[in-house]
C-alpha cells in the first residue's frame, strides 16, 4: 500500500529506512466509495490526500447551484481544499470521489511534526506548493486566452488517461463549456 507514495517521494528526497518508517507511521488509509466526500464546503479540510488509487474531483458550487470543477486528482495525485488546510477555515471547495478511491492522508499537526522530525519534507511540499501555483496560474491563463478546443487538447494532455474514465458533463465542468459544446469540440477532432 506505501510503494506508491514512498516511490513518489523518492522522486524528490532520498529517504532513510528510519525516514520511511516515521513517514508510514503518520500516514491514515482513508477508502471512499463513488460519490463519497472527502471534503466538503464549510468544514475545516484537515488532511492533505495522496491518491492510491481512483478519481476525486474539487469542485466549487456557486449560489445558483452550478457546479464548477477545478481539479481531478487521479493516481499519485496530492489533493485538498488548500486554503482550508493551511488556515484552518472552512473549505469553499467539495471534494468527492468519482471512483471508488483510496488515499493517504497525512493530518495538518502530523505533517508539521514530520517537517521538524525529518527536514528534508520541507522540500518536497515546498515544490508541492510551487506546483500547485503554478497549475493554477496556468489554469487562469487558459481560461482567458484559450478558446474550448484549445482548453480541451490541455485537459487531454494534463489528465492523458482520465479522458475514457471521467463523465462527459465532469470534463465540461473543467473546461467552463456546455456537454455539447464538448461534444462538438471532439466530433470535429475527430473528423
Amino acid at each position: 500500500m506505501y510503494s506508491s507514495i514512498l516511490q513518489y517521494v523518492n522522486n524528490y528526497i532520498a529517504l532513510t529506512p528510519k525516514e520511511e518508517t516515521y513517514f508510514i507511521s503518520i500516514l491514515k488509509h482513508r477508502k471512499l466509495l463513488k460519490r463519497q466526500y472527502l471534503v466538503q464546503a464549510g468544514d475545516v479540510c484537515r488532511y492533505e490526500n495522496f491518491v492510491l488509487k481512483g478519481c476525486l474531483r474539487s469542485y466549487y458550487v456557486d449560489d445558483t447551484g452550478l457546479e464548477h470543477v477545478s481539479q481531478f486528482s487521479s493516481e499519485n495525485w496530492w489533493t485538498s481544499d488548500l486554503s482550508s488546510f493551511l488556515t484552518g477555515k472552512e473549505a469553499s471547495l467539495n471534494i468527492d470521489a468519482l471512483e471508488d478511491t483510496e488515499v493517504l492522508q497525512i493530518e495538518k499537526s502530523a505533517l508539521e511534526q514530520l517537517y521538524i522530525e525529518v527536514p528534508k519534507f520541507n522540500v518536497l511540499f515546498r515544490i508541492l506548493l510551487q506546483n500547485a501555483f503554478v497549475a493554477q496560474q496556468d489554469r487562469i491563463i487558459q481560461r482567458m486566452s484559450m478558446d474550448a478546443t484549445q482548453r480541451y487538447l490541455m485537459f487531454v494532455q494534463k489528465y492523458p488517461n482520465l479522458e475514457q474514465r471521467l463523465p462527459q458533463h465532469q470534463i465540461a465542468s473543467y473546461l467552463d463549456i456546455t456537454p455539447e459544446s464538448l461534444s462538438r469540440i471532439r466530433k470535429q477532432l475527430s473528423s
